[in-house]
């Protein structure tokens, strides 16, 4: 049996998918018989070149036991921002894989080959980090954001998580008047007074970006109830999503026609606070909002097929 092997890296999680050759065709594929699993994070800059190759092999031989991998495609974080880590990874994935054909992108790419499967548009993330990518009709592909918490990541989780501790010192003394978001985080860390929150901030959150974004969900609540500084906050990220896009936008040649924008993350589960706004926006560029198609693994199957066996 052969297949075709997609890998959707991540700095915490992988997501693999094996599908038979047969079963892939273009931009579509039968998930009959298509086999998945999920490994660790594979960032090069917390594993190593070759700890994500070798991370990488094992876990497809796993999964492809008893068959032959005729084409792998992985979207690996951190890939395109490092000429000296992309070289690392070049070499130690070739030589790990042996004569196994492999065509190694950023996760960005997988990410939007799954969403859009492989048409012209636009992939916007907002998770942990946040991010865009997008390929036109000619070809040519652009990306915007991914910079990283420290100074990017804007309209991310993190980024809301963040701003929205920012938001409550604010109300805390005095800056701003409080509403439903002080109230929500008061409750979520405080017992006697405002500062109780400090330490089990610095001490469980900021050392972990996931536990930082995933205050968003604090905000998203508050937004719910209708505080205005949370409402301001989403309106806030879904404008930094909309500069992402719209940098691509203007990059790529979409030749005046509606181009689909798919998206995904954690930003997005907070659907009515986001995604009016955003598809109200995008619509400004001719974007037609879209939801995902397949999974970021899946997309990557379809790479996988258009770089080795799409004739």
């Amino acid at each position: 049996m052969r297949y075709l092997l997609g890998i959707d890296g991540g700095g915490t999680k992988t997501a693999l998918c094996a599908a038979k050759v047969d079963n892939v065709r273009g931009n579509d594929f039968s998930a009959d018989d298509a086999r998945y699993a999920v490994t660790t994070g594979a960032s090069w800059r917390e594993f190593g070149a070759r700890g994500v190759a070798e991370k990488l092999v094992e876990a497809a031989k796993d999964l492809t036991a008893g068959g032959e991998i005729a084409g792998v495609a992985m979207g690996l974080p951190c890939y395109g921002e490092s000429v000296e880590g992309d070289n690392a990874l070049n070499e130690e994935i070739v030589r790990a894989f042996e004569d196994i054909p492999v065509y190694i992108t950023n996760d960005v790419e997988v990410g939007w080959a799954g969403s859009l499967a492989l048409e012209p548009g636009i992939k916007i993330v907002a998770g942990t980090g946040s991010i865009a990518f997008g390929k036109d009709d000619a070809g040519k592909t652009y990306r915007s954001g991914g910079w990283g918490e420290f100074f990017g990541d804007e309209g991310s989780c993190y980024w809301v998580g963040r701003t929205m501790l920012q938001l409550f010192s604010k109300q805390s003394d005095g800056r701003m008047p409080k509403d439903q978001l002080y109230d929500i985080i008061y409750r979520e860390f405080c017992t006697s007074n405002d500062f109780d929150m400090i330490d089990p901030i610095y001490e469980n959150y900021m050392p972990n970006r996931k536990q930082v974004a995933s205050l968003q969900l604090l905000a998203k609540e508050a937004a719910l109830l209708g505080s205005p500084s949370a409402l301001a906050l989403y309106e806030q990220a879904v404008d930094e999503l909309y500069l992402l896009a719209m940098a691509v936008y203007n990059k790529l040649d979409f030749g005046g026609k509606p181009f689909k924008v798919s998206y995904n993350g954690g930003l997005f589960k907070g659907e009515e606070l986001v995604i009016p706004r955003l598809a109200r926006k995008l619509e400004s560029l001719g974007g037609q909002l879209a939801a995902p198609r397949f999974k970021a693994e899946e997309g990557a199957v379809l790479l996988a097929y258009s770089k080795f066996h799409g004739g």
